[in-house]
């Protein structure tokens, strides 16, 4: 199924904007599902209207197409290396990807692929966790690794932290981590995170950084996070002031009994690109 369902159906050549899903679960800790999470995103999508009412626009006419996904499982880095050759490839024919996670090791190899395509390049993490460990359960390319690796890649902000191990505090950047008790006091430190970005940004969006009331279904859920708006309109900030070259949502752990989370995912992946290309 195309992201969107049958009205948003257009081929791969026509397209400007691939949707990636890699349903990658192999690294989870706690919750299980992640791999289940693009198909959710992309069946709920089809109950999404078209019209954007906050921008105006319809950007589904940019031309949106859902390949197949990305399924290697043999190990962490060879998933790193799949993700990272299809996004390359994508890069390469001038298409902008959005990768569906899949837990968050799927994020390393998208943003190992920008790496070697932009520069002056950074990423911003939408998170409820640093995921600044240097190994966790036997693997460094574990989902709780994921910042640690692409912080050996590109410059790094991280926004909406709320839980952090003793373990990862040598690691912790003080002037570029945004934490959530921080933010819901001083909302003006969201254009401070924004500030100490690069021209070219990507975005990876874990979606417990939102507040649990809103997403439930994910492997690690973390009380205390913005709520939809807040989030969102920071978002639509970014992409006023920065080149937003791809993104990525992750860690959708879905529910058969709340499809509310599954819908709020795929909001998020159309807001964002009404935002971006509005």
């Amino acid at each position: 199924m195309n992201f969107g369902g049958a009205e948003v159906v257009y081929d791969y050549t026509r397209s400007g904007i691939i949707l990636v899903p890699v349903p990658y679960d192999e690294t989870s800790t706690w919750i299980r599902g992640s791999d289940k999470g693009p198909d959710a995103v992309i069946e709920a999508s089809v109950n999404l209207e078209f019209y954007d009412v906050e921008t105006n626009t319809e950007v589904h006419k940019k031309g949106i197409h859902t390949i197949d996904p990305v399924l290697e499982k043999s190990s962490p880095e060879a998933l790193v290396n799949a993700v990272c050759s299809k996004v390359l490839q994508l890069l390469n024919e001038n298409k902008f990807p959005v990768v569906i996670g899949g837990n968050h090791t799927v994020s390393i190899g998208a943003v190992k692929a920008f790496t070697q395509f932009y520069p002056d390049f950074s990423v911003l993490q939408l998170d409820a966790h640093s995921d600044l460990r240097q190994e966790y359960e036997g693997s460094r390319f574990n989902h709780a690794c994921s910042m640690a690796r692409i912080r050996e890649l590109s410059p790094v902000v991280q926004v909406g932290i709320r839980s952090v191990s003793a373990e990862e505090l040598p690691f912790i950047d003080k002037e570029r981590i945004f934490y959530a008790h921080e933010l819901y006091y001083e909302k003006k430190l969201y254009l401070e995170a924004a500030d100490k970005l690069t021209e070219n940004v990507y975005i990876t969006i874990d979606l417990d950084v939102f507040d649990p009331s809103l997403i439930p279904s994910t492997g690690t859920p973390e009380p205390g996070g913005p709520d939809y708006f807040e989030l969102m309109h920071f978002l639509r900030d970014v992409s006023k002031r920065k080149n937003i070259v791809g993104f990525d949502v992750v860690e959708l752990c879905p529910s058969p009994a709340n499809k509310t989370p599954d819908f709020v995912a795929a909001k998020v992946i159309y807001q964002l690109l009404s935002y971006i290309f509005r």
